[in-house]
C-alpha cells in the first residue's frame, strides 16, 4: 500500500464492508481496506482488480496490518467501521493510537444509539471526529447504492458527503437515498427504527402468506401470483417482490424450498431495541412489539409441537367457512396495506418524538425519502409518507395527514375482516391484530383507561385525574360498595 494515497478506509472486509468498500471505489475512488483475515483483505484487492475500471481513477487494497493500513490513507483519514456491534469497542481501541486530530471515524454497523452517543463523546475528548451511520440495502445494497443515514458530527458531514453520496441508493426521482440525519446518535436511531419497522413489515407479509396458505388452502403458485401482482401497485416493494420470489424456489428435489425451512425466525436485536426505545418513550408501537414477540413465539418449537396436541381449537365447520369466503384474497391486499401504512406512522411517530426529546435536529421528512431506494423497507408507501411530510414537515404521526387518514378509512374495513377471519378460524395473526387495534384506539375519544386510573388508586393511592376540574384526586374506595 502507498502512503496516503487512498481517499478512504474500510476496517473490517465481511460481506457489507467488503461490498460497501467496491461500491464507493467504483465511483472513482481509492479505497483501503483492512482485516485481520488475511484471506479477505487479499480477496478485497483481487475483486477490486477484477470488478473495477482502473482508468477511471478507482483501486482497492486490503491489508492485514492495522499501521500499514492507516498509513495509506489520505489526511485527514476517513475510515468506516463495519464490523459487529459487540466489537466496534475493541476495534475503536485498536484504532485510536494510530489516529490524529481531526480524523473521522465511521460506524457503519448496527450500533445501539446509546453506544454511540457514548463513542462520540470519547473520540471527541481525543479531537477525532465520529459519525454513527446506519446502512440498509444487505448485499446487493451495499454493492450497487445502500440507503445511509449518517448522524453524530455535522462538521464531519462536508468532508465524507462526497465520498458517500455517490455510492447511496437513488430513489425513482434520482434524489440520493442518504442525508445527514442529525446530531449525537440520530443515525443509529433512525436505522434501529427502521430495522423496527423491517420486523413489523416481514411479520405481516408473513401472516398474510399464512392466510392464504393454511387458511385458503392455495398453492404456492397462487399466493405468488397474489404477492407478483400486488407488487405492481399500492404494495410495490422489496419485501413484496422478494417474497414472490421465495414463492417459486424449488428445492433439489423440485419441491417448494419454502416448505422446508424450520419455522423458527431469529432476530440480532435491533426489533427489540426498537421496543425498548418506544417503551421508554412511551411511544406505541404495536405492531412491531407484536413482530419481536412472534420471532420469539417462533422459537418455542418443540413446545408449540405439544400445544398441536394438548389446545383445542375452533370447530372443522368454522374453519371451512374460511375456505368457502372467496373475498377474503382480494381483502388480503387492502388488509396489508393499511396495516403496513400504520406500522410505517407508528416507526416514524417514534423518531418525532425521540427527535423532539433527544435534540437530534433531524427532518422526518428527509428520513421518510432515503427509506425510497436502496434500503431493505423500501416501497410505495413511502412515496405516500414523503409528500405527507412535504405537506406538513411538522407532522408527528403520518397517519394523521389528511390523505393517508382517509386512505386508512377506506382500507380499515377489509383489515376488519381479515383479522375476524383469522380469529374465527384460529389462525394467529398478532401483526395484523395489532394494527387494527392501534387505528381503533387512535379514533376512540374514549378509552377503558378511566377504570385503570380508579383501580391504581383503589389499590395503591396512586391518585387520578378527571375530566371535569384539573389537578388530581384520591378517593377512600368503600370496599363491597357494589355489593
Amino acid at each position: 500500500m502507498q502512503s496516503k494515497h487512498f481517499d478512504m478506509g474500510i476496517v473490517g472486509l465481511g460481506v457489507m464492508g467488503a461490498n460497501l468498500g467496491l461500491n464507493i471505489a467504483s465511483r472513482g475512488r481509492r479505497v483501503a481496506g483492512y482485516d485481520p483475515d488475511s484471506a479477505k483483505a487479499h480477496t478485497f484487492g483481487e475483486r477490486g482488480a477484477a470488478e473495477l475500471d482502473a482508468a477511471s481513477g478507482a483501486q482497492t487494497a486490503g491489508s492485514a496490518r492495522l499501521e500499514d493500513f492507516v498509513n495509506a490513507l489520505k489526511t485527514p483519514r476517513v475510515l468506516v467501521l463495519l464490523v459487529p456491534a459487540n466489537i466496534v469497542d475493541s476495534a475503536i481501541d485498536s484504532l485510536v493510537p494510530h489516529l490524529a486530530a481531526g480524523d473521522i471515524l465511521i460506524d457503519g454497523g448496527n450500533s445501539h444509539f446509546p453506544d454511540t452517543e457514548r463513542r462520540l463523546a470519547k473520540l471527541a475528548a481525543a479531537s477525532i471526529h465520529f459519525i454513527g451511520m446506519g446502512v440498509s440495502g444487505g448485499e446487493e445494497g451495499a454493492r450497487h447504492g445502500p440507503s445511509m443515514m449518517p448522524g453524530g458530527e455535522a462538521a464531519a458531514w462536508e468532508r465524507v458527503r462526497p465520498l458517500l453520496e455517490p455510492a447511496a441508493a437513488k430513489a425513482a426521482d434520482g434524489a440520493p437515498c442518504i442525508a445527514w440525519i442529525g446530531n449525537s446518535g440520530s443515525g443509529h436511531f433512525v436505522k434501529m427504527v427502521h430495522n423496527g419497522i423491517e420486523y413489523g413489515l416481514m411479520q405481516l407479509i408473513a401472516e398474510t402468506y399464512d392466510l392464504m396458505y393454511r387458511g385458503l388452502g392455495l398453492p404456492a403458485a397462487t399466493i405468488r401470483e397474489h404477492f407478483t401482482t400486488w407488487s405492481q401497485h399500492q404494495l410495490a416493494g422489496y419485501l413484496i417482490e422478494i417474497t414472490a420470489d421465495i414463492l417459486a424456489q424449488q428445492d433439489a428435489d423440485g419441491s417448494l424450498l419454502l416448505e422446508h425451512i424450520r419455522d423458527a425466525a431469529r432476530q440480532k436485536g435491533t426489533g427489540r431495541w426498537t421496543t425498548e426505545a418506544a417503551l421508554a418513550l412511551g411511544i406505541p408501537t404495536p405492531t412491531i412489539d407484536a413482530a419481536v414477540t412472534a420471532r420469539g413465539l417462533s422459537d418455542f418449537h418443540a413446545l408449540r409441537q405439544d400445544g398441536a396436541k394438548r389446545f383445542a381449537g375452533p370447530l372443522p365447520a368454522t374453519q371451512q367457512a374460511l375456505l368457502a369466503d372467496a373475498g377474503l384474497p382480494a381483502a388480503l391486499e387492502g388488509a396489508l396495506q393499511a396495516a403496513m401504512l400504520l406500522t410505517y406512522a407508528q416507526g416514524m411517530h417514534l423518531i418525532a418524538t425521540a427527535n423532539a426529546e433527544y435534540d437530534y435536529g433531524l427532518d422526518s421528512g428527509v428520513v421518510a425519502r432515503i427509506w425510497r431506494g436502496g434500503c431493505i423497507i423500501r416501497a410505495a408507501l413511502l412515496e405516500d409518507l414523503s409528500a405527507a411530510y412535504a405537506r406538513d414537515p411538522e407532522l408527528g404521526n403520518p397517519a394523521f395527514d389528511d390523505a393517508l387518514s382517509a386512505r386508512l378509512g377506506q382500507l380499515q374495513s377489509e383489515l376488519r375482516r381479515v383479522v375476524a377471519a383469522a380469529a374465527t378460524a384460529g389462525i394467529p395473526v398478532p401483526a395484523l391484530g395489532s394494527a387494527l387495534a392501534y387505528y381503533d384506539a387512535l379514533r376512540s375519544p374514549r378509552l377503558p383507561a378511566n377504570l385503570i386510573q380508579a383501580q391504581r388508586d383503589y389499590f395503591g393511592a396512586h391518585t387520578y385525574e378527571r375530566l371535569d376540574r384539573e389537578g388530581t384526586f384520591h378517593t377512600q374506595w368503600t370496599h363491597g360498595s357494589g355489593a
